[in-house]
């Protein structure tokens, strides 16, 4: 599979949004237009992020912050339909509480939530560009269960103009346009911004090295996934030489990742490829690959290890 360039990228791809959401100002501009109440201040949970921990196992691609009144906003670009994202919609919550509510705490003590997807399809096909969740009693539509839960689903196809604001349509059609159309003028001071960080983020080196082990990650899962299926249903006796394989494949590939990393900052020595190349600890090789993504040079991560 060819490699994407992160010149060649639009806000719909997800490590895309994710810098650009990374920025409070962004996330707040774009939380205060989805639900079109004032918003004094947002905290982004960088930790979270996948431009933050790129080798975290099973990490999901969306944004996640809270504003000032503690409620909390999962938000993710879905650029293709997936199956299932109704139940992904409810885990998502499901997670966010378990965060949340620490053992022994009151139910009361749990703040609101919203999970929100910005899809570049129509999920419900009703062709509205905004879907908004939430629990209510079946008998009486009127009664609501107050769990403090809603869910959102955006959508770029949508045809109902006159039932959304018109920064909401310009935000989904800055979504929606493709690489020769993104820096168009949307006539929008919202998207304006967001077409400035997306320029931003394009020219910066930092950015072009995480997006290159952005997809280094990307190709050792899918790797790693095709291997594991594949190896599915064999004898349970073979187990333990899977592990193995696994843990060795996966080792491999952040050693790919972290020399990648290291060439983007200068030349490496031969002797630090090889200590690189014969190092099978992964818990070593993510804390290296921390150091390198934090080190301007070569010489200055050498100095850390």
């Amino acid at each position: 599979m060819e490699r994407k360039r992160l010149k060649d990228l639009t806000i719909k791809h997800n490590f895309m949004f994710g810098a650009v959401m990374c920025d409070e100002n962004n996330c707040k501009g774009l939380l205060e237009m989805i639900l079109q109440i004032p918003i004094a201040r947002i905290e982004i949970s960088k930790e979270k992020s996948v431009l933050y921990h790129p080798f975290y196992k099973g990490v999901r691609l969306d944004v996640y912050a809270k504003d000032e009144k503690n409620t909390h906003y999962d938000i993710e670009m879905q650029a293709l339909k997936k199956t299932a994202m109704e139940k992904r919609c409810r885990y998502y919550h499901s997670q966010m509480d378990m965060e949340l509510l620490r053992s022994g705490e009151e139910y009361d003590l749990l703040p609101n939530s919203y999970v929100i997807f910005i899809c570049d399809f129509d999920p419900f096909g009703e062709k509205k560009y905004c879907y908004t969740f939430e629990n209510r009693c079946c008998e009486n539509q009127n009664l609501l269960l107050n769990d403090g839960q809603k869910s959102i689903f955006l959508s770029t196809k949508g045809e109902n103009d006159d039932e959304v604001s018109k920064s909401l349509i310009n935000f989904l059609h800055f979504v929606s346009a493709d690489i020769g159309e993104c820096e168009k003028d949307f006539q929008d001071e919202f998207v304006e911004n967001l077409q400035k960080s997306v320029k931003h983020i394009k020219e910066s080196r930092e950015m072009e090295e995480r997006f290159m082990l952005f997809q280094e990650v990307l190709k050792e899962e899918r790797a790693e996934g095709r291997a594991e299926g594949r190896a599915e249903g064999r004898a349970e006796g073979r187990a333990e030489g899977r592990a193995e394989g696994r843990a060795e494949g996966r080792a491999e590939g952040l050693v790919d990742a972290l020399l990648i990393l290291l060439s983007a900052k200068g030349v490496v020595p031969e002797e630090c490829k090889e200590k690189i190349q014969n190092e099978k600890d992964i818990e070593v090789l993510n804390c290296w690959i921390n150091l390198a993504a934090q080190a301007e040079t070569v010489e200055m991560f050498l100095k850390k290890i």
